[in-house]
């Protein structure tokens, strides 16, 4: 066979065989706290759905791995993470030299997966995954949920192609070049780098059954449920301030208290009209049914999922002693649009606490209609959106 010949048969090879196409593969991080990770999990199987292979880099002993690692068919990367305080400790010298290691475990985990796209929600382990990605020339977009951006997401966003934001005033800023020093919020054209998206509600957290949720709890529906959330590691201010008006409660409501990691009190178990546990996988949906009201942190994550079952809020945000004041910040967008009554948290007063409960309670059908007419649109759509078109880019 000539040179021309063989030419010839490999053209036609080469126009005619059925192309070879695999899956694209996406990496997933986030984690800390769950809301580092609630965007993640209505990612995932939406993602499988559609063909996409998932990883995900996590740290090796964070809420991320319990939540992600016995999901099916998605593969968990554990990775070296320091956390970035911003307040006095020893570890503050050392964890420099843990998220060192952990860009070059990310830089290799992502060379060895070849990933089409990673997706960041955030949390201090999602910073040396990030870098990685950029230093594999891989795109990687990064989601904000709460009002301003996190600590973790600015330093990122340099490394980023795209920042998805919840509110619409929070990619704003960023595109103004307001989200911090040195923060680069624009791409190589020149354009910002932030779209908002909207709230990525779980589909599961609306699909839960009222009836199901008072037979888990044992409540009779006798009564209004309140439920009581401190956040997935724990608030032991939000516990306690609840704990102590306890009496108070139970003669207006039925109380299911979602106490979050070691916050439980064996005192209280049986206590009638009472339901604790650390926090709830399966069965949340149908409690969330259940409850009438909420009692909570401001985290964005959470009060989104509220906003999208239309239960009026009472939110007690995290302190600017204690945080950068995100949670404040969200607290009072909720407030302003009347979805919720907020209290402060250092400024404390048992008598307002039950005075607004009883006001949420009174109006909960006010509050309810302003939830319906908001509407949401469908977040979780645009999101994918934004990932498909990262990859076409």
């Amino acid at each position: 066979m000539n040179p021309d010949s063989r030419s010839f048969t490999y053209s036609q090879r080469r126009n005619f065989d059925p192309p070879q196409s695999s899956p694209r593969r996406i990496v997933l991080t986030g984690g800390g706290s769950a809301g580092h990770v609630s965007v993640n999990l209505a990612l995932i199987p939406v993602l499988q759905q559609r063909g996409w292979d998932v990883d995900y880099i996590g740290s090796d002993n964070g809420i991320e791995k319990k939540l992600i690692a016995e999901l099916p068919d998605v593969s968990y990367h554990a990775i070296a993470t320091g956390k970035l305080r911003r307040y006095f400790s020893l570890q503050n010298f050392t964890d420099p030299f843990r998220v060192l290691k952990g860009v070059g475990q990310s830089r290799r985990l992502i060379r060895q997966l070849k990933p089409d796209v990673v997706f960041s929600k955030g949390g201090f382990v999602s910073v040396p995954v990030v870098f990685g990605a950029w230093l594999n020339r891989v795109p990687a977009l990064i989601h904000e949920s709460d009002y301003s951006p996190g600590l973790a997401n600015r330093l990122a966003l340099p490394f980023a192609s795209a920042l998805c934001t919840t509110f619409p005033e929070t990619a704003a800023s960023v595109n103004a070049g307001r989200a911090g020093r040195n923060v680069n919020a624009k791409n190589k054209n020149g354009k910002g780098k932030a779209v908002q998206v909207g709230s990525v509600v779980r589909p599961s957290i609306t699909a839960g059954d009222t009836a199901r949720g008072f037979a888990r709890l044992g409540f009779d529906g006798g009564k209004p449920v309140l439920l009581a959330a401190g956040g997935s590691l724990g608030s032991q201010a939000l516990n306690g301030n609840l704990r102590r008006n306890l009496s108070a409660l139970l003669e207006r409501f039925d109380v299911v208290h979602l106490c979050g990691r070691s916050g439980l009190d064996p005192r209280l178990e049986g206590r009638d009209g009472y339901r604790q546990f650390e926090f709830l996988n399966e069965e949340l949906p149908d409690v969330l049914a259940a409850a009438g009201i909420v009692f909570s942190r401001a985290g964005s994550n959470a009060i989104f999922e509220f906003l999208a079952l239309r239960r009026p809020m009472l939110l007690c945000p995290l302190g600017r002693s204690q945080s950068r004041g995100d949670q404040i910040l969200n607290a009072d967008s909720f407030v302003r649009a009347g979805y919720a009554e907020s209290i402060d948290e250092e400024s404390w007063s048992d008598e307002e606490f039950l005075r607004k409960l009883d006001l949420l309670l009174a109006q909960r059908e006010t509050y309810a209609a302003r939830m319906e007419a908001a509407g949401e649109g469908n977040s979780l759509e645009l999101l994918l959106r934004q990932i498909e078109e990262t990859v076409s880019r």
